[in-house]
């Protein structure tokens, strides 16, 4: 095998691969990258036999053929090689090494066989359907803050995308809760995605699709059975395995009658929050929010480090209210509004409250109080 290719387009493909790939394995071949070289265009394949990357490039191909070399040793080197580099690979069969050359750097590379490389299986997908980038961006983006990291609650490691009853019909839906905090999102339901079985996208694979998500008017194709998901774009090919649990009915969290309505700028409440949020405890990190007529006032008072408070101008028409929040858990929610005003539906110091972007129901967001 040997072929050439510029050094922007290798860096990006090996960059792909080593990420899915796993820094500690016990199986050596599993922390290699499959390269073929064939046609016109050369193809780098990498696992964690949960998720697979594919990625096809146009090169300048003189021998086709196949091997496999450490993902993460390539991308070091690749990513060394100055800007603008035409970058020459060639394997050597017999001897067992992938020479990589741009000018006058030489390296030389162990590899294993093609042969021991593990490929997915393919599956029989019950759903295909396509989707802009932005759209899935969106539903993603928005919603994989709030997927837990506890191991036990397996089920919740990921993001559940379903296709559920909405206020304007059937609609593709994300949704993620750790059980402090929920998101749930709603898109337009793409034609093809009506028998789509819901899933849950574990969080991995949410972080490697979303480098695939980066031009917004990209078509991405979509395929869904009960035990895989795949996006593909015309270069690359991501498929992974879902979380085999059932995701919680998450509708009964969404309180329905919180009616103390308060708007406030986003951009500015999330400052605020931020800053009075520097003096208290890591461990507890509560913010204390006061509501009165058209008056919010954040506080925090930790009584090892001290004690913070700003006040801001809010539309606020109820009776007074003292709830307290877990600082990180507001910031986060308040970074996800892209209008200018987020709305928060309070019920009681002790009940969760909603909160919604402007008078936008597609995004909606759920926070469990604390003490304090």
């Amino acid at each position: 095998m040997k072929f050439s290719m510029e050094r922007a387009t290798l860096l990006k493909a090996v960059s792909r691969a080593q990420s899915v790939v796993e820094r500690r394995n016990t199986i050596p071949i599993l922390a290699n990258v499959l390269i073929e070289a064939e046609g016109e265009t050369v193809q780098f394949r990498a696992t964690d036999l949960d998720i697979e990357v594919v990625d096809k490039d146009l090169a300048q191909v003189e021998r086709a053929g196949a091997t496999t070399v450490s993902a993460v040793t390539l991308h070091e080197i690749v990513r060394k090689l100055p800007d603008g580099a035409l970058v020459t690979v060639t394997e050597d069969g017999a001897a067992g090494r992938l020479t990589v050359e741009a000018g006058r750097s030489n390296f030389s590379l162990a590899t294993l066989p093609k042969e021991d490389f593990p490929v997915m299986a393919t599956s029989e997908y019950s759903a295909n359907f396509s989707a802009k980038a932005q759209v899935l961006r969106r539903l993603f983006d928005k919603s994989k803050f709030a997927i837990s990291t506890e191991e036990t609650r397996y089920y919740l490691n990921g993001v559940y995308m379903h296709v559920a009853e909405g206020p304007e019909g059937r609609q593709l839906r994300c949704v993620a809760t750790d059980g402090h905090r929920l998101a749930r999102i709603d898109s337009e339901l793409p034609s093809g995605a009506e028998e789509m079985p819901g899933v849950i996208v574990p969080r991995k694979t949410v972080g490697e699709l979303r480098k695939l998500l980066d031009e917004d008017d990209m078509d991405i194709a979509v395929s869904v059975s009960e035990t895989k998901v795949r996006f593909a774009t015309p270069e690359i090919t991501l498929t992974s395995k879902v979380i085999d649990g059932t995701f919680p009915d998450y509708t009964r969290v969404i309180p329905q009658n919180n009616t103390r309505r308060l708007e406030v700028d986003a951009a500015e409440f999330a400052r605020a929050v931020d800053r009075v949020s520097t003096v208290s405890s890591e461990r507890s990190r509560a913010v204390k929010l006061q509501l009165d007529e058209d008056r919010l006032i954040l506080s925090v008072n930790a009584p090892d480090s001290g004690a913070a408070e700003e006040e801001l101008a809010v539309a606020y028409g109820d009776e007074r209210l003292e709830i307290g929040f877990n600082a990180k858990y507001l910031l986060e929610i308040a970074s996800q509004v892209d209008r200018e005003n987020a709305v928060f539906m309070f019920n009681s110091s002790g009940d969760p409250t909603l909160m919604r972007e402007g008078s936008d129901d597609s995004a909606v967001y759920v926070v469990m109080p604390m003490r304090v």
